[in-house]
């Protein structure tokens, strides 16, 4: 059975069509204009998720990407610190074989190497309390501002004696600063600084003071020349490792960086239009809704007006 089609309904379809021709001819316009495939998440609600996803992807890649260049900041001026360490000890070390030579060494000569090895102590100190970005990187989590206090020296009122104290450690043991590179791989940043510079009567200051008194004293010090010894091991054993952290973190700034590559093409596929494809696709869709509208207007002619004739 035939239905009958009104010149109401014809109307009707033929406004649906030309509007669904126009709003597609819009979205194309806009497309043109941003070269974006989503405006709004109803475009592409499949789309849309996976770009969401890809760029929190992004967002955590940026974060470590700043935290490896972070990471690689810390270790670089460690580095810098442990290379002045070492050739301070090494020099330390050439001042106290001099000074060991007692039968060729006057008194004003030793005075000179102590007060040499006075000054190279307070340059190991400035290493020991070198700071990254305002943070000391011998002190682990500390927020002392420092690794290690400053030397002190207090005079007894009644006897006239001075009092050296060396200075002391104030790290925060067994802490250490920690960066993020991956999910589930942190790197540590921070060098320990009791174990580079020793702490109490075991630290490398208070071995200096040792190497100075001594040759003030007249005793060899040729006996110190051990622990001098002793310490580069260890300084040159937490240098190895500075080392071998910083080509870690170095090695992971090129990963990251492939990965930011990979994932803006991902982030690219999804989002970004082909302008040469989206104004073919315009022109095409002007054609067609001009078309429409030339075919609507010679379908339904009759008005009201003609009813009225």
């Amino acid at each position: 059975m035939l239905g009958r089609v009104t010149n109401q309904s014809a109307a009707m379809a033929a406004s649906r069509q030309l509007q669904a021709g126009a709003a597609r001819l819009a979205q194309l316009q806009g497309q043109a204009s941003s070269l974006k495939a989503i405006s709004v998440p109803s475009d592409d609600p499949t789309a849309t998720g996976q770009s969401m996803q890809v760029r929190a992807e992004q967002a955590q890649n940026t974060q470590y990407a700043r935290n490896a260049d972070d990471g690689v900041g810390w270790l670089s001026t460690t580095d810098s610190a442990m290379s002045n360490t070492v050739n301070i000890l090494n020099k330390i070390r050439d001042l106290t074989v001099q000074g060991a030579n007692d039968g060729s060494m006057s008194p004003t000569s030793k005075e000179a190497i102590a007060t040499e090895l006075v000054g190279l102590k307070s340059d190991l100190l400035a290493a020991a309390n070198t700071s990254y970005a305002g943070r000391s990187i011998f002190a682990g989590t500390s927020d002392a501002g420092a690794a290690f206090t400053p030397e002190t020296s207090t005079t007894d009122p009644a006897t006239g004696v001075v009092t050296t104290t060396p200075p002391a450690f104030t790290g925060t043991a067994g802490s250490s600063v920690q960066r993020r590179i991956a999910d589930g791989t942190t790197v540590k940043v921070d060098t320990d600084g009791a174990a580079v510079f020793g702490t109490g009567a075991q630290s490398v200051f208070k071995m200096v003071d040792s190497i100075v008194s001594d040759l003030r004293s007249g005793v060899n010090v040729g006996a110190h020349l051990n622990d001098i010894d002793a310490r580069l091991t260890a300084v040159r054993g937490a240098w190895g490792d500075v080392g071998t952290r910083q080509s870690q973190l170095e090695r992971a700034q090129d990963t990251l960086k492939t990965s930011s590559v990979s994932l803006e093409n991902q982030r690219s596929g999804i989002e970004d239009l082909d302008l040469a494809k989206v104004i073919l696709q315009l022109q095409t869709q002007q054609v067609s809704y001009q078309s429409a509208l030339a075919t609507t207007a010679k379908v339904i002619q009759p008005t009201l007006m003609d009813f009225l004739r």
